[in-house]
């Protein structure tokens, strides 16, 4: 089940990022420490109360060259699409502008829950600018200061209020996936090609799919899987897709849907920037991974053509080493056919279960071979080790100091458990602990 969506909206300069920010918390910063891993500030995760939720920073949607206004109400129109709860936020020091009131016009007829946040309140004696703000219809204002994180807890308070209490029932022995990409990479014509039937629209202007349906289909051999699209803004003539930043949180927020993501890439354009952000993405998110090379048949091939393609790939996505590499056409259908297939041995690395015992043998093997490192005259030592968690699988090695278990020592262990154990198309993760 996908997070509730908070968005926050407002004119420039009124503080958006610094909330977005501030209710994000850590989260932000860069996790992995991997080249190609990178973080777009516009989507983040938070928490509060125990209840998790996804955040959009609408600011950092840049809608290239339009005027003001009508990039303001763009953005507030992506917030109303995307989100459960919207946060509007008014600036204590300038009042009530025409912006503002523009603002409140769009989301009063949007039927979301608006939260009206008054910030660059920093002190109690600026509590009366305020009031200015009941004129916009919107409900009681709530003072906040981003820059210190001033009655933040009240916003995120009413926010939680509106999250649905309704829980999603989990179906049983259901594979979920996405197809993520850059627009116009044959996403939507992969889910026709594998369905093997017109299910959704096609079309060759970059960003047409528009509903977001999640399709349920049953393998050959009776494995069932949910397919969830990742379609675009419902709101005709006006290509949000275009502007990478939109694309990239649609592709997270279906990531985040998603226990196995196909990463497709056109084969015509070869790899994009773009590309590398949105892969690093899902291996952040530890879902399981197929990169699928599609428009196959278009591209001029000689002898060497896929062994090409497929070693510019390993160059370029190194930290995807694990993830299985198939190139097909959706308009040929070639390969198309060994997709589901793929998709499950995937689903079975990502939930495989490795008895200890077995994995202490490998780990002490892997030991033998390549000694523990030191760190001023202090020698890493490995007591025992143990699978935590599945989708991804995870291994605790208990150690004798957490800070001499280097990055490219954690690397060979994990290099040594797939070696032994495959895990096709899931990431790993090695956590380090003190033996206490």
């Amino acid at each position: 089940m996908a997070n509730p969506t908070i968005a926050i909206v407002g004119r420039p300069n009124v503080g958006k990022s610094t909330l977005f920010n501030r209710i994000a918390g850590e989260r932000i910063s860069i996790v992995e420490d991997t080249p190609g891993v990178t973080r777009d500030r516009i989507y983040a995760t938070g928490e509060w109360l125990g209840k998790e939720f996804s955040i959009i920073d609408t600011g950092g949607i840049d809608l290239g060259d339009e005027p003001f206004m009508d990039q303001i109400r763009h953005q507030a129109e992506i917030a109303i699409e995307e989100a459960d709860v919207i946060i509007f936020v008014g600036s204590g020091q300038e009042g009530v502008t025409d912006a503002d009131e523009l603002v409140a016009r769009i989301l009063f007829k949007s039927n979301k829950p608006v939260i009206l946040a008054v910030n660059k309140v920093d002190n109690p004696e600026m509590r009366n600018e305020i009031y200015e703000f009941y004129s916009l219809g919107l409900g009681d204002p709530y003072p906040v200061s981003g820059s210190h994180g001033l009655g933040l807890g009240d916003v995120l308070d009413e926010a939680i209020r509106h999250f649905s209490t309704e829980i999603e029932p989990e179906e049983e022995g259901v594979i979920k996936f996405s197809l993520i990409g850059r627009p116009n990479v044959g996403k939507s014509s992969l889910i026709n090609g594998i369905l093997g039937e017109e299910r959704v629209i096609v079309s060759e202007i970059e960003g047409t799919t528009r509903d977001a349906v999640d399709t349920h289909f049953v393998g050959e051999n009776g494995q069932k899987f949910t397919m969830i699209d990742t379609a675009g803004m419902r709101k005709r003539g006006k290509v949000y897709e275009s502007t990478e930043k939109y694309s990239v949180m649609r592709a997270m927020r279906a990531i985040e849907r998603s226990d196995i993501v196909l990463f497709v890439i056109n084969a015509e354009e070869g790899i994009r920037e773009q590309d590398k952000r949105i892969a690093g993405y899902a291996h952040e998110a530890g879902r399981g991974l197929i990169i699928v090379v599609n428009k196959w048949d278009l591209v001029k091939k000689d002898t060497n053509s896929m062994r090409d393609f497929e070693q510019e790939i390993r160059d370029e996505f190194q930290y995807l080493d694990y993830a299985p590499i198939i190139f097909v056409s959706a308009v040929t259908r070639q390969r198309l056919n060994k997709l589901p297939e793929l998709i499950e041995r995937v689903s079975e690395s990502q939930n495989l279960r490795i008895p200890s015992s077995v994995l202490n043998d490998v780990i002490m093997d892997a030991v033998a071979i390549n000694p523990t490192p030191t760190d001023k005259g202090r020698r890493l030592m490995i007591f025992y080790s143990t699978q935590v968690a599945v989708k991804p699988p995870a291994f605790v090695i208990f150690v004798n100091e957490e800070e001499l278990m280097h990055f490219s020592y954690a690397r060979f262990l994990e290099n040594q458990i797939r070696n032994a154990f495959t895990f096709e198309g899931t990431p790993i993760r090695i956590i380090a602990r003190r033996r206490k």
